[in-house]
């Protein structure tokens, strides 16, 4: 096997699926990245905002030092790997086309993930109004795509389970009915 290539699903899903419960039963900790930003936001935002003052050295130090192994992770495995073309199947750079993305190159079109993209109105409307729908989601739903998805349906919450199917239908809706019209306005 290749050392560089990603483990095969039948191999990672259920390895998440048994270490995950795993961690939260033996330590009672839930996982999830939005946490860990609230950690960051309490250590560095001065201020007296309510929502940032808790004990976040004794509460959220594991999280900040997973997320430092998160980034630190990406950074080795990028020095590591091979510079590679991303695999897009035929079938998705169709569908792609189709949107108007065509110069693909690597692991993001660059149509939209440019400076020159990001300094036009669709691209501030998606940078800034997506990023704020992101913030106030995972605020809302009291947790991220990660936390939701994998602790919290790993210990079997019912919030959980409804965050996850909101999370799928606004993906759906987004993909299908509201980036056409976005990237269609690209430049």
């Amino acid at each position: 096997m290749d050392p560089y290539s990603a483990w095969p699903w039948y191999v990672a899903g259920p390895l998440i699926g048994v270490v995950v419960p795993l961690i939260y039963l033996y330590s009672g900790r839930k996982w999830g990245v939005s946490s860990t930003f609230r950690d960051i936001c309490a250590a560095t935002v001065p201020g007296g905002l309510e929502y940032f003052s808790y004990a976040w050295r004794t509460e959220g130090g594991w999280r900040l030092t997973m997320a430092a192994g998160l980034i630190g992770g990406g950074v080795i495995g990028h020095l590591l790997a091979p510079e590679t073309a991303v695999a897009i199947s035929l079938e998705t750079q169709a569908d792609l086309a189709g949107l108007g993305l065509v110069n693909l190159g690597g692991l993001a079109p660059r149509q939209v993930f440019s400076w020159s993209t990001l300094l036009t109105v669709p691209g501030i409307v998606m940078i800034l109004g997506g990023g704020f729908l992101v913030g106030f989601g995972t605020r809302y739903a009291n947790g991220c795509t990660s936390g939701h998805a994998i602790s919290g349906l790993a210990s079997f919450r019912m919030a959980s389970l409804v965050a996850v199917l909101g999370f799928f239908i606004g993906g759906l809706v987004t993909t299908h009915l509201l980036l056409p019209p976005i990237l269609g306005a690209l430049p």
